[in-house]
């Protein structure tokens, strides 16, 4: 009993951070109310709590849940908190908060935390973004072991295993050209709406598209005959997550203008580079895919304000 009050405490704590829905109340209070959600009876310190504590905890859970329950309900409120810290850009706290759970063997948790590094990797040095690289490899190989069928571990997956292979060189990268794009196949085969899939998979077919003479040596090396695609193919992939989610990422934008240019279709081209180069910037690979759209259309002539 003692351990089901000590979760129920941390819960209704971290409920309380959800501002202006549940004020954050006393522990003396919290505990009257735990009294009435397991026997049933009032008390005095029942009565202080507000009005709005207590429809916001009862809206997050029923009379007598068991310790089951409860950590779903918390696992629930981690995961949205990672997840509005994520729209906020604030990568570190979602590893901080998250790291605490990584051998929780939750796979949610787990594909966050590869999220949460790939994004940090970025901003990183040379040598802290290689150990954040490698951290997120092995995290995504965790939870590919746990869960096989879960579309956003494939995603983390994909991208890890191009970055960690692009660490160790040209040869390593090309080995696992089509490792990484059959893990894109299955995340999108097991969510097909998940426009990000589509983009990947849409750079993927416009990178092998675009490898050098000497890189397609290589290439046929190791393989015999390298991997193909095409820039049309590429388009298709990036048009069919423009359409699933219309303005999702600049970068997308910004792929369908430069893959427009390479199919000698101008006007398309410029319409998505303007597009990429209007795109309200809110983060780094914002500003990045905003500066590429600008240049490319001076480099086209077109002028831009």
């Amino acid at each position: 009993m003692m351990q089901l009050q000590r979760i129920f405490y941390r819960f209704v704590s971290s409920a309380g951070s959800f501002r202006n829905v549940i004020p954050v109340t006393s522990r003396r209070s919290i505990t009257a109310l735990f009294k009435l959600i397991t026997t049933g009876r009032w008390s005095r310190e029942t009565l202080v709590l507000t009005p709005f504590t207590t429809m916001g905890i009862f809206g997050f859970i029923k009379s007598k849940e068991d310790d089951k329950d409860l950590k779903v309900t918390s696992q629930k409120i981690l995961l949205a908190k990672a997840d509005a810290l994520f729209d906020q850009s604030q990568y570190k706290q979602i590893y901080e908060m998250l790291n605490h759970y990584r051998d929780s063997g939750d796979v949610e948790i787990l594909w966050r935390l590869c999220r949460a590094l790939y994004n940090m990797s970025k901003t990183a040095s040379e040598v802290e973004a290689k150990k954040m690289i490698y951290e997120g490899y092995d995290l995504a190989v965790a939870a590919l072991a746990i869960d096989e069928n879960h579309h956003a571990v494939h995603k983390w997956m994909a991208i890890f295993l191009d970055a960690k292979s692009g660490h160790e060189g040209m040869k390593a990268r090309i080995t696992q050209l089509a490792t990484v794009k059959n893990h894109m196949l299955r995340a999108s085969e097991l969510n097909p709406k998940d426009a990000t899939t589509l983009y990947m998979l849409g750079s993927w077919c416009y990178q092998i598209s675009d490898l050098a003479w000497y890189q397609r040596k290589i290439a046929a090396a190791i393989f015999g005959e390298p991997p193909q695609s095409s820039f049309e193919e590429a388009s298709r992939y990036f048009e069919a997550a423009e359409k699933m989610s219309p303005n999702f990422y600049s970068h997308n934008l910004l792929m369908l203008g430069k893959t427009h240019l390479k199919l000698n279709r101008r006007e398309e081209a410029i319409k998505f580079l303007k597009m990429a180069s209007e795109y309200e910037a809110r983060n780094d690979d914002d500003h990045e895919a905003k500066k590429q759209a600008l240049k490319l259309l001076n480099d086209l002539g077109f002028k831009t304000s």
